[in-house]
């Protein structure tokens, strides 16, 4: 399984209000999200009415599929008329058996049982073992 992630800058021209970007945000999130089946969500410059920062996510068995998904989204990003994209970041991750996820991947979590080192039982005080 991989997960990829997304992040895009936006300037919005002529954007004199948080109205203003709002708008033109809630364009392009409606547009990925009727083409594409990633989450969309506002991350950062959340006041700045001039600015907006993005941040994209898509789950797939396939790290090439993530890396397609991700740039038709910056693509969008990239056409919009109200918008320029001046900065996206990517970043992909592999989950699973020889993948660089957690503790070995999602797998290893479904072989526990659900008792253990889940939180219960205890006062919150112990330390979990990572290595």
């Amino acid at each position: 399984m991989f997960v990829g992630v997304l992040r895009l800058s936006l300037d919005i021209v002529g954007a004199r209000s948080l109205k203003d970007r709002r708008s033109v945000v809630r364009s392009l999130k409606e547009r990925v999200q009727s083409r594409l089946k990633v989450s969309i969500v506002e991350v950062g410059e959340l006041n700045d009415p001039r600015r907006a920062t993005l941040g994209v996510a898509v789950v797939s068995n396939s790290a090439s599929q993530c890396d397609q998904v991700l740039a038709s989204v910056a693509s969008m990003a990239g056409s919009l008329p109200d918008a320029v994209l001046t900065d996206r970041a990517t970043e992909i991750v592999a989950f699973g058996e020889g993948g660089r996820g957690i503790q070995g991947g999602i797998e290893s979590l479904l072989d526990e049982p659900w008792g253990e080192n889940r939180g219960g039982g205890g006062d919150g005080d112990e330390e979990e073992d990572l290595s």
